[in-house]
């Protein structure tokens, strides 16, 4: 069943992979959904100042030169925006969309004018140095025409006089502006003190609000341009349509990744999903058919353990199991070894039976016998038709001692039965020297004049034996042995009881053997089963059939085996082997 375990094992887990990467997968790709909407969300705030991050991000400098994502270009190209990147020195390593009147080198002044004015030959001009990714500085710079700024240059040279809009041309300013445009004079303190154009009812400024606008104009529906006049100390705002709102650049990048992420997911839910249903039919079909089989087995068809058309859908012509069901071989066949037994067994229950019901009659016929006797005693003695002799009387008495005597024989075989077969016989072990012990038995049995001719004899092989026993059932199982060897044996048939030394050195072993009548198979196979009494006919048989098979289960209390050996016409033997946990007395440690 290791193998199957392993198959299982293996098909689950591959299952379970698949489902996990599925899994793992989709929270990626949410998790860069995520990252995605984010950073989208930010480039319309910040544009351009977020792309302009976006690209250095995304963009690899390796040996001085630098690899821009063509997504990027692309986007750069539709907006009329250029990037470029320059190292230490000035020097331009790399560029894209990048107008002919910009150089591929700054000097010092050039850079510092940039970073001032954020403007360079009439292109806004968004910078960013990385001081941390590589080992050498690097400096980023996003460019474009800014026609905003340029009209709001025009607007400042044509109408500006002593920081204000000159009242005489006022009328011809309003003209000019845009409807969707709005100019704004500004003092200091950012109070608006002219307002042309478009009405966006602002009268005042926090002192950061122009900045974010400036920084962030995702955050507005205007885009303003913005300058300042240093000598008359007023600050000139253009708002105009936002198109950086509507037309910021997408994020490429994490674009790619999730469209890639997606397809993978998509991948691999239709490999999951065709892996669920190739299991749904591989483990259904044969889950049937044990259903199947184990419904017959409610109806006691061991036989059957697969009909013909499961048989045809199993196996090949050879024999051999077919591939989709391979992985459950050895079930199959724990199956056929599990319908063997279970016909076994009703076969074993059904001669249990029978032997159960000759074992009842044989029984009755046993207690009914002494029960006639003692009764038929006990109406004579009660009768006052007749007149007994004192030796008479002894004779009945004796009789009736005997009797009673066989009927509690047998009722202490059920009773000692009873208890070793629930495991609730009570007994105390002692260390005894074995050969002293089986000498005893050997001599109760030569010196009981009751049984008339015994010939016994007790063989010792080995010597100073000691073994934990508990002494009272132990005698026991010898007790039931050599009375079995002289009950069915003609008189006088040698027996011998042997103390010998077993193959293993950690074990014992002892032989009860007679050279009497000997016992075909079937009653060495029954032998030590409960209630029987052997098979032969002309041989009359007292008791409950129970003696060898208490033998055997006291053997089995000391962790001991009962084996026997025998043929007809040429005697018994039976073997009993103990473990021994003591060495022998006297032999040096």
């Amino acid at each position: 069943m290791r193998v199957v375990k392993r198959r299982l094992t293996f098909h689950f887990l591959l299952q379970y992979i698949g489902i996990t990467l599925l899994i793992s997968t989709i929270f990626v790709a949410l998790l860069i959904l995520l990252i995605w909407f984010i950073s989208t969300e930010d480039l319309k705030r910040s544009f351009p100042t977020g792309a302009l991050e976006s690209i250095s991000t995304e963009t690899s400098i390796t040996d001085g030169k630098a690899d821009i994502s063509k997504g990027w270009e692309q986007q750069l190209q539709k907006k009329d925006m250029w990037f470029q990147i320059v190292d230490k020195n000035g020097k331009e390593i790399a560029s894209s969309n990048k107008p002919p009147d910009i150089q591929d080198s700054y000097s010092l002044s050039e850079i510092l004018e940039i970073e001032e004015d954020q403007r360079f030959k009439g292109y806004s001009v968004y910078t960013e140095l990385d001081t941390i990714s590589y080992n050498e500085p690097y400096y980023y710079l996003l460019g474009f025409r800014d026609m905003t700024y340029e009209q709001l240059q025009k607007l400042i040279k044509k109408y500006s006089q002593n920081g204000e809009v000159d009242k005489s041309k006022v009328n011809l300013l309003e003209k000019e502006m845009d409807k969707s445009n709005t100019l704004h004079l500004v003092n200091e303190e950012g109070k608006v003190v002219q307002s042309f154009g478009k009405d966006l009812n602002i009268e005042h400024y926090n002192p950061i609000e122009i900045l974010t606008r400036e920084k962030a104009p995702g955050l507005y529906n205007t885009r303003v341009s913005v300058i300042h006049d240093q000598k008359t100390n007023r600050i000139w705002v253009l708002h105009s349509k936002n198109n950086m709102k509507e037309a910021y650049a997408e994020q490429t990048f994490y674009r790619d990744i999730l469209i890639a992420f997606i397809i993978v997911g998509v991948i691999i839910l239709l490999i999951t999903i065709s892996i669920a249903v190739w299991h749904g039919f591989r483990y259904g079909r044969p889950i049937i058919i044990f259903t199947s089989w184990l419904e017959r087995m409610e109806h006691g068809q061991y036989q059957e353990v697969l009909t013909e058309d499961e048989r045809k859908r199993i196996f090949r012509k050879n024999g051999k199991v077919k591939v989709r069901y391979r992985l459950y071989q050895e079930v199959f066949q724990a199956f056929y070894n599990m319908a063997e037994t279970l016909s076994s067994t009703e076969k074993e229950r059904k001669r249990l039976d029978q032997t159960r019901e000759e074992w009842m009659t044989g029984i009755s016929h046993d207690l009914r016998t002494p029960l006639a006797s003692v009764q038929g005693y006990g109406h004579l003695l009660e009768s006052d038709k007749y007149e007994w002799s004192n030796e008479e009387i002894k004779d009945m008495g004796k009789v009736i001692r005997e009797k009673g005597e066989y009927m509690l024989g047998l009722v202490e075989d059920f009773s000692l039965a009873f208890q070793l077969k629930n495991n609730s016989l009570y007994y105390l072990k002692e260390k005894i020297l074995l050969n002293d012990f089986l000498k005893d038995v050997v001599q109760k049995y030569k010196n009981d004049r009751m049984l008339g001719n015994v010939n016994i004899s007790f063989v010792e092989e080995v010597k100073n034996l000691e073994l934990d026993i508990s002494r009272k059932w132990f005698e026991r199982i010898f007790d039931n042995l050599i009375m079995n060897a002289i009950k069915h044996n003609p008189p006088n048939t040698a027996i011998f009881v042997t103390l010998k030394k077993a193959m293993d050195p950690q074990f014992v072993e002892i032989a009860v053997e007679d050279q009497g009548v000997g016992m075909n198979e079937e009653m060495q196979e029954n032998l030590f089963e409960r209630y029987f009494r052997g098979t032969n006919t002309e041989e009359k048989v007292d008791g409950a059939g129970l003696g060898m098979s208490i033998a055997k289960e006291i053997v089995k209390l000391h962790n001991g085996e009962i084996h026997v050996t025998s043929a007809v016409g040429e005697g018994t033997v039976i073997k009993l082997r103990f473990p021994v946990h003591a060495k022998p007395v006297g032999q040096d440690e």
